[in-house]
C-alpha cells in the first residue's frame, strides 16, 4: 500500500495559520499568483468568501472560483485593534474591516500604509495580495 500525499498547501495563508488541510487550498495557489479568489455555485448563484467547495444550500460540489480583486468594495465597517489574539500581538496595532460587494463580504485588514484619518464607512476599496514573512500569504484592503 502507496503512501498518501497530504496536500497541505493552506499552511501558506496568513500570520497564523489554524489548519494546513483543506478542501481549498487552491486559495493559497492564486494568492500566489496575486489574484485573492472567492467561490459561486453555478446553480444557486451564491458567492462564498471564504471560499467553500460545497454549496451549503444545494450541498452541491461543482463550485466555480472567481476573482475577487478585479471588483471593488464598499467598506462596510472597521474596528483598530490594541489587543489581538495569540500569534497577532506583534502585528497590533492594526485595523480590520468588512467590505460588501452587493452578492458577498470579506472580512479582512485594512492596509497599515492606510492613514486612520482617511478611512471612512462607504470608501471604495479593493483587496491585494499581502507578502507575509517566510513565505506566508494573506490579503489586506486598500483604497480603491
Amino acid at each position: 500500500m502507496g503512501k498518501r500525499e497530504i496536500d497541505d498547501r493552506f499552511k501558506k495563508f496568513g500570520t497564523v495559520s489554524f489548519t494546513s488541510i483543506s478542501k481549498v487550498n487552491d486559495f493559497v495557489d492564486n494568492l500566489e499568483k496575486g489574484k485573492v479568489m472567492a467561490t459561486r455555485c453555478p446553480d444557486c448563484n451564491i458567492s462564498y468568501f471564504p471560499p467553500r467547495v460545497d454549496c451549503s444550500k444545494c450541498l452541491s460540489s461543482n463550485n466555480e472560483w472567481f476573482d475577487t480583486t478585479e471588483k471593488t468594495g464598499t467598506l462596510a465597517t472597521f474596528s483598530k485593534m490594541k489587543y489581538g489574539p495569540v500569534g497577532f500581538e506583534d502585528d497590533l496595532p492594526y485595523t480590520i474591516a468588512v467590505l460588501d460587494f452587493g452578492d458577498f463580504k470579506i472580512f479582512g485588514r485594512i492596509d497599515n500604509d492606510t492613514p486612520d484619518d482617511s478611512i471612512e464607512i462607504g470608501m471604495k476599496m479593493k483587496v491585494h495580495v499581502n507578502d507575509l514573512q517566510d513565505d506566508q500569504k494573506n490579503f489586506v484592503f486598500k483604497p480603491a
